[in-house]
């Protein structure tokens, strides 16, 4: 069959539009709620990825529109007294994030504590606990979580653990577990990894979902598919699904805090390669990382504000 070229132009300009779709642009709105006094809304950089100072991380993150920043807590007295001068000349806010690499269970959670028990003290919005390892026993990871419900009360600085692979909350149902046994958990939701864990947008898996959601306190808004944690670029038309699928699970939380008249903290969280998808041999990045983030803490405060 010929082609006119007349037919082909005008065949390659709709093909070419149809690649301008930003599902992003495309959702439908958040059923409107009553929003009771008290609600606000955070949004927060991450410097995942990023070389420079912190300062120069700062500079960048006020100019691009951000409330605050969320990076690991600080071990030293030199950078943490870096990271606080450049947090009260940009006028930033911070929550850290708190974790340990080690391997074995009982240097993993003298690690753990010493480094919760010494964030809480310059009580940041909240702290993020990168928890435990997935190879822990149910009994081992529970210390963890009874350890930060403990600080937490102590101090009044909210503790969460988030739903990240190769920790304690690695996967829905194992997050089930721990909700069961323990009332006052509470989360940081980063439900990118679930769909990666489970390969799939989880709609079989409802009911503990709705769960989580009840839980969560924080989001980590990035945008993850049945096989990987993160979509190339979320907008793009092919992932339309994915995007759909994580909105409606952030407005659930969302509609909460609005009815409960309490702040709404959310990191936006793409990262860099080998997060982010790069080329093979120059592993250079397909999408511009600090471009679509900013676009994602555009896209949550004209949504939930």
């Amino acid at each position: 069959m010929k082609t006119s070229r007349r037919d082909f132009l005008k065949t390659t300009t709709m093909a070419g539009s149809a690649l301008l779709i930003d599902p992003l642009k495309n959702l439908e709105s958040p059923k409107p709620v009553k929003v009771a006094p008290g609600f606000s809304l955070i949004v927060l950089a991450t410097n995942w990825g990023l070389e420079g100072s912190v300062d120069s991380f700062c500079v960048k993150a006020k100019a691009a529109g951000y409330d605050g920043i969320e990076v690991w807590y600080p071990t030293n007295d030199k950078d943490r007294t870096e990271l606080y001068a450049a947090l009260e000349k940009h006028q930033l806010k911070v929550g850290f994030l708190v974790g340990s690499g080690e391997s074995n269970y009982q240097k993993h959670f003298d690690v753990f504590k010493q480094n919760l028990e010494a964030a809480v003290k310059l009580k940041p919005l909240y702290i993020n606990c990168h928890s435990g390892r997935d190879y822990f026993s149910f009994d081992q990871n529970k210390k963890f979580v009874e350890l930060g419900t403990q600080v937490s009360t102590d101090s009044a600085v909210p503790v969460y653990h988030e739903t990240h692979r190769s920790r304690i909350m690695y996967s829905a149902p194992v997050t089930r577990q721990f909700i069961e046994a323990h009332a006052q958990l509470k989360l940081t939701l980063d439900i990118s990894h679930w769909c990666n864990v489970h390969e799939s947008l989880l709609q079989d898996q409802k009911e503990t979902i709705d769960l989580a959601l009840a839980h969560t306190e924080h989001i980590h808004a990035r945008i993850g598919h049945p096989e990987g944690p993160q979509v190339n670029d979320p907008r793009a038309p092919e992932w339309d699904a994915a995007v759909k699928a994580h909105f409606a699970w952030w407005d659930v939380v969302v509609e909460r805090k609005k009815k409960e008249g309490k702040t709404m903290t959310i990191l936006t969280e793409f990262g860099p390669p080998d997060y982010m998808p790069a080329t093979p041999y120059t592993r250079q990045p397909l999408a511009n990382q600090w471009d679509i983030n900013v676009y994602m803490m555009q896209t949550l405060r004209k949504r939930y504000l």
